[in-house]
C-alpha cells in the first residue's frame, strides 16, 4: 500500500495528506473492493452477503466511530462537521441494516470461527481509536471512515440495486469540506500526527476487512 509520509507535511496540506492516505491505504487500494466477483454470478450473492454482515459488525452499531469523535472534539469547525457526519452516517447504518436483512444469512464458510475472531478484533480496534484521548486521533478516524465509505458504498449500492432497494444519497463525503476541516485542525505537527494516525489506523482495518472477505470467498470455491 502507498503511504503519505509525515515528512511531506511541509509540502502538502493536512487535507491533501489525508486524501493521499485514503487513496493509498484504504479500500481503494484493495482489488477485492472493486472486484466483479462481489456482484457477478455464481458467487456474487454470497460475497455481497459476506460484505454486508461484516460491515454491520464494524459500523452497524450505535454509537460508532463518528459519534464518539463528535463527543471528543472541541474545535468548533471540526465539531460542526462531525455533527453533520454523525447524522449522515446514522442513515448509512439504517441503509446497511436493510441491505443485510435483504441479502440473507452469512454464507457458510470454512474457517468461520477464525473469521469471526478477526472481525471482532477489528471492531475492538475501531472502538479504541474512537475512544482515544489523543487530541485529533478520533477526528482523523472519523474522517477516514467517511471518506473511505465512498469507496465501500459502491458494492453496497450494487447490492441495493440487485435487491430492489432504493439507493440513498450520501452527502457527508464531501472531500473539499473534509480537507478544509483537516487544514484548520492540523496546523501544528502534534495535531497533524494525531489526525493522520487515527486515519491510517482506520484505513488499516478497512484494508484488512477486504483481505478477510477475499480469503473467505476463496475458501468457498471448491478446489
Amino acid at each position: 500500500m502507498a503511504s503519505a509520509s509525515l515528512g511531506t507535511a511541509a509540502a502538502a496540506s493536512p487535507g491533501a495528506l489525508l486524501a493521499a492516505c485514503v487513496e493509498g491505504q484504504g479500500s481503494a487500494a484493495h482489488s477485492w473492493a472493486r472486484s466483479p466477483e462481489l456482484a457477478n454470478p455464481p458467487e456474487g450473492s454470497r460475497n455481497l452477503a459476506d460484505l454486508l454482515h461484516f460491515l454491520c459488525i464494524l459500523h452497524g452499531r450505535y454509537p460508532g466511530v463518528v459519534d464518539h469523535a463528535a463527543a471528543r472534539t472541541a474545535e468548533p469547525d471540526a465539531r460542526r462537521w462531525l455533527a453533520e457526519a454523525a447524522y449522515a452516517f446514522a442513515g448509512e447504518r439504517a441503509y446497511l441494516a436493510r441491505l443485510a436483512v435483504a441479502a440473507g444469512p452469512l454464507p457458510s464458510t470454512p474457517g468461520a470461527a477464525d473469521s469471526d475472531s478477526a472481525v471482532q478484533a477489528q471492531r475492538h480496534a475501531l472502538e479504541m481509536l474512537a475512544g482515544s484521548e489523543r487530541n485529533g486521533c478520533a477526528l482523523g478516524a472519523a474522517m477516514a471512515v467517511i471518506l473511505d465509505w465512498s469507496v465501500i458504498r459502491r458494492p453496497l449500492d450494487t447490492a441495493a440495486r440487485r435487491l430492489g432497494i432504493e439507493v440513498p444519497a450520501f452527502a457527508a463525503a464531501d472531500p473539499r469540506r473534509i480537507a478544509a476541516v483537516a487544514d484548520g485542525f492540523g496546523g501544528s505537527p502534534p495535531a497533524l500526527r494525531a489526525l493522520l494516525f487515527g486515519a491510517q489506523q482506520i484505513l488499516l482495518q478497512h484494508y484488512g476487512l477486504w483481505e478477510l472477505l477475499e480469503s473467505r470467498a476463496r475458501a468457498r470455491v471448491p478446489v
